[in-house]
């Protein structure tokens, strides 16, 4: 449905000052009234508020804007990168722009399932798992985990979704004799953290949290937009005194945020 009120240009001249004016485009924002982009935000915006798009909804692309507001492509494409930088969309190459879900908030306290996060917030969870190998600890693996260079590891690299958006790229280096399976499991059907869980229960948790831009791969990985940052988490975990778990969890910046919240004892 074309939930968006068509605006229509006003033409008017340009005073300069001679006898001569030049008219003014139907797409020149340089009067009194309201930017033209600003008139595609805000019917947007009204759209979420009225409930007539919901979180996942398409909303027109640019081409659709530029007819439906009479305005040029640019104004249009400013309309929409505003209301990404501002969270309200979420624009991915090839499919188009949609309404952002709220973002999703990940505990850095406890260790949870991120299966049941996503499930918990009542969407769909799938994951797409990249590679799953057994190797051998190079100088800069055998660094991670602490262990001699030539130990037996695996190495694993997931992309975590939540709907239809990649949410979460996994990274993680673990010690094949703490979880001899590892390189066996399914993890479209189960998380690796739900599989460690079980096989090497927590003794000891090590987080550490940063904002940096994503290399290349990182970015075709989790669709983003350019110039878009993520979250990185680096996560050890210790079982029975030794490390066993090297991970990297890398998320949107614009689409994922972190919280704590603990108590005081007296």
């Amino acid at each position: 449905m074309d939930f968006i009120t068509r605006t229509r240009g006003r033409g008017s001249k340009l005073s300069t000052g001679s006898a001569s004016a030049r008219p003014r485009s139907p797409d020149d924002e340089n009067d009194r009234s309201p930017p033209r982009y600003a008139a595609i935000k805000q019917s947007i915006c009204d759209a979420v508020r009225d409930g007539h798009l919901k979180p996942g909804d398409r909303v027109p692309s640019e081409a659709e804007l530029v007819q439906q507001f009479d305005v040029s492509r640019m104004t249009a494409n400013r309309a929409l990168r505003e209301l990404q930088a501002a969270g309200v969309l979420v624009r991915r190459a090839g499919s188009g722009s949609f309404i952002a879900e709220p973002k999703p908030i990940g505990q850095m306290i406890e260790i949870r399932n991120i299966a049941e996060e996503i499930r918990e917030r009542g969407h769909i969870y799938r994951a797409r798992v990249v590679q799953n190998d057994e190797i051998r600890a190079n100088a800069d693996m055998a660094a991670l985990l602490e262990v001699p260079i030539g130990t037996r590891l695996f190495h694993s690299i997931i992309v975590h979704h939540e709907a239809e958006f990649p949410i979460q790229l996994e990274e993680r280096f673990v010690l094949a004799s703490a979880a001899p399976d590892y390189g066996k499991i399914d993890f479209t059907q189960m998380t690796p953290n739900e599989y460690l869980t079980r096989t090497a229960p927590l003794e000891r948790v090590e987080h550490r949290v940063r904002a940096e831009m994503p290399d290349a791969r990182t970015h075709s990985m989790l669709g983003l937009s350019d110039g878009e940052p993520v979250l990185r988490m680096t996560r050890r975990t210790w079982s029975h005194s030794r490390l066993v778990s090297h991970a990297w969890l890398t998320h949107p910046g614009s689409r994922f945020e972190l919280s704590a919240a603990f108590s005081i004892d007296d």
